[in-house]
């Protein structure tokens, strides 16, 4: 059974303030959500294979689907890249015009 303590409690971490008539209707709500799950252990899943992906190809050409590894840049270097890049540079920074 969920008390109202439960209801102010998970309203809590959710950071929600609820009225008493909302915590009224949310405490019929959870149990009926629990009432649900409940309902799910009584399914006959003996002869389910389990499943530890969606898809099976992933499985099967895990090595085909991954991308390849790529050098990136350093932050130097891209850095560099930028300034070098600018129209109006000096040393190591662009200028650009006063703003104020």
């Amino acid at each position: 059974m969920i008390t109202k303590k439960d209801i102010q409690h998970i309203a809590k971490l959710a950071r929600i303030n609820i009225s008493e008539e909302e915590e009224e209707k949310f405490a019929n709500d959870l149990l009926l959500i629990l009432d649900y799950f409940n309902s799910l252990k009584e399914v006959d899943v003996s002869n389910v294979e389990p499943s530890f992906h969606s898809v099976e190809e992933f499985l099967e050409k895990k090595l085909e689907l991954m991308r390849e590894d790529k050098e990136k840049l350093s932050d130097e270097q891209l850095n560099e890249k930028l300034v070098s890049s600018a129209l109006d540079r000096k040393e190591k920074y662009i200028k650009i015009k006063n703003v104020l």
